[in-house]
C-alpha cells in the first residue's frame, strides 16, 4: 500500500512539474534572460530529480546500486534548489549573482556525493535532503519579506510554505528512524502514509512558487511601465516648455498665447500690448548683443511690474504682451507707470528703453482675438500718435 502511495504521489507531482516546466519554457521567450533563466534551470533540474525518484519507486534498485541512485536524485534536486534561490535573488537585485560555480559545486555536487555515500536508507536520504531544501528556502523567504517589496510577497510566501513543508517532512523522516518503542505501530503507520503522499502536498507549494514568480514579474513590469510613462510625460513637459518659451527672455512665445488666452477667458482679463520705441536704433548703434540684453532687461522689468501668475508673452521682435486675469484697467495703468519709472531708473546701466502700450479688456467669456486686435490697434495708435 505504501509503495503504491509513493508512486501515485510522485506521479502527481511529476505531472504537475511537467506543466510548470512547459509554462516557464514558453514564458522565457517573452522575458529578459536574466529574470527567468535561473527559474527555468531550476524547474528542469527539479523534474529530472523527480523522474529519478519515480524510477526508484517503480524499479527499486539493488542495495549495491542504491548510493548511485541516491546521488542521481540528490544532485539535480540540490542544483534546482540553488537555482531557485538565485532566481529569487535576481528578482530582488536584477543582474546580481548569489549562486555561482562554487555554490553549485559544494551544494550540488559535493553534498550529493556525500549523501550518496553516507545515507544508508530512504529515511536518512529524505531527512537530509528535505532538511537541505528547508534550510535554503525558509531563510530565502524571510529575506524576501524583509525587502518590503509588495511584488515579492507571494514569492516569499511560496518559499516559506515550501521550506516549511520540507522541514516538517525532514522531521517525519527522523521520527521514522526513531527506536520502535518511541512510536506506536498505528502512529508509525500514519507517519509512513504521510511521508508517502508528501509529494502531493509539495505540488501545491511549487505552484505557489510559480505563481509568486509570475506576480513578481507582472508587478515589476507594471512599475517599469509606470516609470516609463512618467519619464515620457516629464520629457513631453520639458519639450513643451522649450517649444512654448522664448529662449532669449524666458517668457512664453507666440505659440503659447492661445492657451494663455483660453485660460483667462472664463474670468476675463486685461490685455497689455507693449512695443519698444526706436529699438532698431539700439541695435544699429550698439549691436545686436546689446539689443538682446535690452530685451532681457525689459522682460525682467515686465515680470517684476506685474503679478507672478499673469501671462507674459514675447509676441515677436520687440513686442510683448501681458495677459492679466482679473486685473482692472486702472490698476493696469498703475503698473504700467511703475514699469516706466523702473526703466528710467535703469537708464544708466544701458541704452534708454521706452515703450508704447495698448490696453484692452477681455470680458468674461469674450472673444480673445477681438481683445488682442484692440490692444494691438491701441498700441499702434499710441506709437504713431494717431
Amino acid at each position: 500500500m505504501e509503495l503504491t502511495l509513493w508512486r501515485w504521489s510522485i506521479g502527481v507531482q511529476l505531472s504537475s512539474l511537467a506543466l510548470i516546466v512547459a509554462f516557464f519554457l514558453v514564458l522565457q521567450r517573452s522575458l529578459p534572460r536574466h529574470a527567468i533563466s535561473s527559474w527555468v534551470r531550476g524547474w528542469v533540474f527539479n523534474i529530472i530529480a523527480l523522474a529519478v525518484a519515480l524510477a526508484f519507486w517503480m524499479y527499486p534498485p539493488a542495495d549495491a546500486t542504491r548510493p548511485l541512485a541516491y546521488f542521481l536524485f540528490m544532485f539535480p534536486k540540490n542544483v534546482a534548489v540553488l537555482y531557485f534561490v538565485q532566481g529569487a535573488w535576481s528578482l530582488h537585485r536584477p543582474g546580481s549573482r548569489l549562486v555561482g560555480p562554487p555554490q553549485l559545486l559544494v551544494g550540488g555536487l559535493l553534498f550529493s556525493l556525500l549523501g550518496g555515500w553516507l545515507f544508508r536508507s530512504v529515511e536518512m536520504l529524505g531527512a537530509g535532503q528535505q532538511l537541505f531544501v528547508g534550510l535554503m528556502f525558509v531563510p530565502t523567504g524571510i529575506a524576501l519579506i524583509r525587502v518590503r517589496d509588495r511584488a515579492l510577497d507571494w514569492l516569499a510566501t511560496g518559499f516559506l510554505v515550501r521550506g516549511g513543508l520540507c522541514l516538517v517532512e525532514a522531521f517525519g523522516y527522523m521520527l521514522q528512524m526513531a527506536p520502535p518503542e518511541f512510536l506506536s505501530a498505528a502512529d508509525r503507520a500514519s507517519l509512513g502514509t504521510f511521508i508517502a503522499v508528501h509529494s502531493s502536498f509539495d505540488t501545491g507549494a511549487e505552484w505557489l512558487l510559480a505563481l509568486g514568480f509570475v506576480l513578481a514579474i507582472s508587478l515589476r513590469a507594471q512599475r517599469e511601465l509606470q516609470a516609463s510613462i512618467l519619464e515620457l510625460h516629464t520629457a513631453q513637459d520639458g519639450l513643451r516648455r522649450l517649444v512654448d518659451h522664448d529662449p532669449l527672455t524666458a517668457l512664453s512665445n507666440r505659440r503659447a498665447l492661445p492657451g494663455i488666452l483660453r485660460a483667462a477667458q472664463p474670468e476675463g482679463a486685461t490685455l497689455l500690448f507693449f512695443d519698444l520705441n526706436d529699438f532698431k536704433e539700439v541695435n544699429d548703434a550698439h549691436g545686436h548683443e546689446v539689443g538682446d540684453r535690452c530685451l532681457q532687461r525689459f522682460a525682467e522689468a515686465l515680470r517684476d511690474s506685474f503679478r507672478p501668475h499673469d501671462g507674459f508673452v514675447r509676441y515677436g521682435g520687440d513686442e510683448f504682451l501681458v495677459v492679466a486675469a482679473g486685473l482692472d484697467k486702472d490698476l493696469a495703468d498703475v503698473r504700467v507707470d511703475a514699469l516706466r519709472l523702473r526703466l528710467a531708473a535703469e537708464a544708466a546701466t544701458g541704452p534708454k528703453l521706452d515703450f508704447s502700450v495698448g490696453i484692452s479688456e477681455l470680458p468674461p467669456g469674450g472673444r480673445p482675438e477681438d481683445a488682442l486686435r484692440e490692444a494691438d490697434s491701441l498700441m499702434y495708435a499710441a506709437k504713431t500718435g494717431r
